[in-house]
């Protein structure tokens, strides 16, 4: 329903992919088919070549069909039979995890995950929000969506927050943050130390930073601030956190290492007092 309204309010361009034990990878990127009246192989595109893509149930397919994401999630583009295709402009991938059923599902690798900017949780609605959802859901008619925007306002929106400012001290303190998601680190939390196998790569930095510039538009900010980058560690670092098999077996919560994480890290005004 997001993706879809996200298409629809910005005019870009939907696929879904409904991931499943049997999907291929061809069936992600596109094949080349040979046309017997021309003699030419032809392209024909798969669904990744979307401007919003949603992957339904990402961990029900095989890590080799998950892998055909990998390259048009960071490259924008999409090599098919020696032949690359670009994306359309602007680029998004949405995924779903079924987090009940265990059974004929297959955990993402952490290349995988690394290449989603954030992991939100959604927990089960509350009464007032069953509510509304009878109220939406039930009826002979849908909620009529406005354009809000295009692709092209959108790219201009991208080129305008990454001008925004982000100074050295601020900086420094997410640098800080994914410095101490690393257990090898000598100032490390006990609980990373313990309990984490693999700490956060430079995208959760990347991350970090791109998604307080949002926060901060959002907020009214004209400069990126170390609450603006608070505001976002949990979506941005939780899937980027890899707990070791003590870890797991604990059932550590890595929201709650990051949680003490931003807590023992001392922000720049700490720092200064």
């Amino acid at each position: 329903m997001l993706a879809r309204a996200i298409s629809v309010s910005t005019g870009c361009s939907f696929s879904r992919i409904q991931f499943t034990p049997d999907l291929l990878p061809s069936d992600v990127t596109g094949v080349s088919i040979f046309n017997q009246k021309t003699g030419d192989f032809e392209f024909r595109a798969g669904p990744i070549l979307a401007q919003i893509v949603l992957a339904d149930e990402i961990n029900r397919a095989t890590p080799k069909t998950q892998s055909a994401l990998l390259e048009a999630m960071e490259e924008r583009q999409a090599t098919v039979d020696g032949v690359t295709h670009k994306m359309p402009q602007p680029f998004m991938v949405l995924a779903t995890q079924n987090p009940v059923e265990y059974e004929g599902t297959f955990p993402l690798p952490e290349a995988q995950l690394d290449r989603f900017m954030f992991k939100i949780k959604v927990p089960f609605p509350d009464l007032d929000s069953l509510v509304e959802i009878s109220r939406r859901t039930t009826g002979f008619t849908e909620p009529k969506l406005a354009r809000m925007a295009d692709g092209a306002q959108l790219i201009g929106m991208q080129h305008e927050l990454a001008q925004m400012p982000v100074a050295d001290p601020v900086a420094h303190y997410a640098s800080r943050l994914i410095l101490g998601t690393h257990p090898e680190q000598p100032d490390a939390l006990p609980e990373v130390k313990r309990y984490v196998s693999y700490g956060s790569s430079p995208r959760g930095l990347q991350s970090l930073i791109r998604g307080a510039r949002v926060w901060a538009a959002v907020q009214g900010g004209t400069a990126v601030s170390t609450d603006d980058v608070r505001a976002i560690a949990h979506v941005a670092l939780r899937h980027r956190i890899i707990l070791n098999f003590e870890g797991e077996a604990a059932q550590v919560k890595v929201d709650d290492i990051i949680t003490k994480l931003l807590d023992q890290v001392k922000t720049p005004a700490a720092q200064a007092a």
